[in-house]
């Protein structure tokens, strides 16, 4: 496996919610904290656009170069062409103290996603499911959500409220897509001084972990074990996400946010977008099942 390179030397604040289109043949990605949506093919510059409130991850629309835009108070049909967007569900937008995290799809075309305190405040987030027009909370009294992600086979959906340092998983009904039984730990952090973020799973059943403040992204077997580290220049590594013409490119972007301007000398590439090419592919982001 080759090294880890810089893909987008970007500053961003909060980096998040990477998204690989093949339609667009680019990553999508936003800065949370400054309300971007960024975007750069493997070749080329970087686009932005910028927004009126917290925007934090996609899901792509079927037959269309649009995207379903999770904000701070719903679920948004954005058009990067003409940068407008169209409600489709409001979101906890009647709360002024909660904003959208991270977000999925799973293997069914279920979008599952998230709310959490502006200020992380405790156990102010959710966790939903938006599928066939319809919104189930799937969860309630979470700080920090992450780590959301699906085995190949959607058996089982994995999620982190990171301030917990473990990441769980469930298994889901295969008829409605919710969770079934008690959540069991997949993955405990616990002592590292690290938390775990984003996630995502390759095609063998894997889960690679960005892991806040541990300058690396972890890929654990599917029995729990760790398998490998990827270091990075970065030490707030926040989510990975697979891309590429073959899937075998891990995207990990990462955030400059509370960093003391001695961290940021130290650390000049936090904000960036990494990547590295990888032995096993990832799976391509299901589309939205409207």
């Amino acid at each position: 496996m080759s090294e880890p390179y810089v893909f987008a030397k970007t500053e961003c604040s909060l980096g998040e919610g990477p998204l690989w289109s093949a339609r667009h043949y680019a990553l999508f990605w936003v800065d949370i904290n400054n309300h971007l949506v960024l975007k750069k093919g493997i070749t080329g510059d970087i686009e932005t656009w910028k927004f009126d409130e917290p925007v934090s991850a996609f899901a792509q629309i079927p037959s269309s170069d649009d995207f379903m835009l999770s904000s701070a108070t719903g679920l948004y049909r954005w058009s990067p062409g003409t940068h407008t967007r169209n409600l489709i569900l409001p979101v906890e937008d009647q709360n002024p103290v909660t904003r959208s995290n991270d977000a999925r799809t799973d293997r069914t075309g279920g979008f599952w996603i998230s709310s959490m305190g502006r200020k992380a405040e405790k156990g102010a987030g959710s966790l939903y499911r938006f599928f066939k027009g319809e919104l189930a909370r799937v969860a309630s009294d979470i700080t920090i959500p992450n780590s959301l992600c699906f085995s190949p086979d959607g058996d089982t959906a994995y999620f982190s409220d990171t301030v917990t340092s473990q990441i769980i998983k469930w298994s889901l009904n295969a008829q409605t897509g919710l969770p079934e039984g008690p959540a069991e730990i997949f993955a405990d952090i616990s002592g590292t001084g690290f938390g775990p973020d984003g996630s995502v799973v390759d095609a063998e059943g894997y889960l690679w972990n960005a892991q806040w403040g541990g300058y690396r992204v972890v890929r654990y077997k599917p029995d729990g074990m760790v398998d490998r580290i990827i270091e990075i220049d970065a030490s707030q590594a926040s989510c990975p996400a697979f891309g590429g013409a073959d899937y075998k490119t891990l995207f990990i972007t990462t955030a400059r946010e509370n960093l003391s301007e001695e961290q940021l000398a130290k650390e000049p590439l936090a904000g960036s977008v990494f990547a590295v090419p990888i032995d096993t592919p990832g799976l391509p982001d299901p589309e939205l099942q409207m």
